[in-house]
């Protein structure tokens, strides 16, 4: 079976984020992952992480300002020099924590030569401050409805970027929510993309809830992960309907 990973930007919300390592860790997850940790100290995080002995799967460089719309950097021609400052950002934080992989959001902007490029260079450019540091650069295609305007919008776009960024540690982030929603197909798009797969998320479509609710036959899907031999984590990357625990009914019955 595969090893989950909890979301804890998303699972967990009825107790502060830093109470959020315990609560997984006593729900039996062993591992952990977030959107950004920035609001807190290295330091903190650190303790956290360490004191409820879980791994980090994944969290996101610093994305501009989430507030007023922003949703990364990297494809944004006039944000290069904030770009390379967000990965100086990060780094000490993965240092702390022990994480392997981080995500790294383009940002919205429509996809022109000038962005095209903008991109493979910045992705090029932290792929290889990544390697130095040991990590892993994860991409991620989100889809139109959940986030109109970014840059990176299907899983045929990342794999060929990943292809012309041409670096060993730029993988994709197969989020099988958003995947479905762009293309569907998820059985087979999973086999062909495997190669190139450093992280996986689930949620339930098409309301991003529990994976035992929607469209998607997940016990299915999770035999296939296992069948194409896949080691990695799995993040539940999802909102529960109510109670985080009264909806982890779907992993105690795999």
């Amino acid at each position: 079976m595969p090893a989950f990973s909890a979301n804890l930007s998303m699972l967990f919300g009825e107790h502060a984020f830093m109470d959020r390592f315990a609560a997984a860790r006593d729900a039996g997850f062993e591992a952990v992952e977030f959107l950004f940790p920035y609001e807190h100290s290295v330091s903190d995080l650190e303790k956290s992480v360490r004191a409820n002995d879980v791994s980090i799967s994944v969290f996101n460089l610093p994305p501009g300002d989430w507030q007023a719309g922003d949703r990364g950097l990297a494809a944004l021609p006039d944000r290069r020099d904030a770009f390379r400052a967000s990965i100086d950002v990060a780094l000490p934080y993965a240092e702390a924590v022990g994480a392997q992989r981080l995500h790294v959001m383009a940002g919205n902007v429509s996809q022109t030569d000038q962005s095209r490029a903008t991109y493979i260079d910045n992705i090029r450019h932290a792929a290889e401050r990544f390697h130095d540091a040991g990590l892993t650069l994860l991409i991620e295609p989100l889809n139109p409805f959940d986030a109109p305007g970014y840059f990176l919008s299907s899983t045929d776009q990342a794999l060929d970027l990943i292809a012309r960024i041409d670096r060993p540690n730029v993988r994709l982030q197969f989020d099988i929510y958003h995947h479905q929603i762009i293309h569907g197909d998820v059985m087979r798009q999973l086999a062909s993309a495997m190669p190139m797969v450093g992280h996986i998320q689930i949620a339930g479509v098409p309301d991003r809830h529990e994976p035992d609710v929607g469209e998607l036959n997940y016990p299915e899907i999770f035999r296939h992960i296992d069948d194409l031999a896949y080691d990695g984590w799995i993040g539940c990357e999802y909102r529960p309907r109510n109670n985080t625990l009264e909806g982890l009914g779907w992993l105690k019955n795999l």
